[in-house]
């Protein structure tokens, strides 16, 4: 959970100040890494692209699985987490129902190169200014983009990211992803499916009330 102190150094760096220092708090027993709600004093990140967005209809509550950037695994994660729907892209918003009879989740996913790191803070930023509100965010799920070890470049920008979410997954490589090939989840190797099953659990625990 953050302290006053890291939520204020957090805010002051989305928000451009040169002097703060970016440290993602330590998720321990599965506390939130980052904001679990918007927060105030947080506006979009300068000179960052924005989602669009998809209205929405039917019974609130869903979990919506959204890739912040083309080729992220928003189809593949999607298939594999019993109940939950793609959002293509564009966060999903609704009009139909009021603040009090429920909210959908956003699990955000990504690729782990630059590109796709980028993306997913942008829209976690986008996020916690309150512009999706009633919109709850389950966390992010990183999608290995190479089956080598990150660079340390990439590792201190995952770390920064983090510090932008609720919670985060890493996806491990999967070369028959690469090669087009879906597996069924109980071919998948043991990682992945463990992954998985953390992710379905927690969002499965947290899934807003309706």
């Amino acid at each position: 959970m953050m302290t006053t102190g890291q939520e204020s150094k957090w805010i002051q760096a989305v928000n451009g100040d040169p002097e703060a220092s970016v440290s993602a708090p330590v998720a321990v027993a599965r506390l939130p890494l980052g904001p679990a709600r918007p927060q105030k004093g947080i506006g979009p990140m300068a000179g960052a692209g924005h989602l669009g967005r998809r209205k929405i209809d039917g019974s609130p509550g869903g979990l919506w699985v959204l890739g912040t950037h083309g080729g992220a695994g928003e189809a593949t994660i999607a298939s594999m987490l019993d109940g939950s729907m793609r959002a293509s892209h564009a966060w999903p918003v609704r009009e139909d129902l009021p603040l009090l009879e429920g909210k959908d989740s956003a699990l955000l996913v990504c690729r782990s190169n630059a590109k796709g790191l980028r993306s997913a803070q942008s829209a976690a930023i986008e996020w916690a200014s309150g512009a999706l509100d009633p919109l709850a965010l389950a966390g992010l799920v990183i999608v290995s983009d190479a089956p080598s070890k990150l660079p340390k470049d990439l590792q201190d920008l995952i770390i920064t990211v983090s510090g932008a979410v609720p919670h985060m997954w890493r996806m491990p490589w999967v070369e028959d992803w690469r090669r087009g090939l879906s597996p069924v989840l109980p071919d998948l190797p043991r990682q992945v499916r463990n992954v998985v099953a953390d992710i379905q659990l927690h969002t499965a625990a947290h899934t807003p009330s309706q």
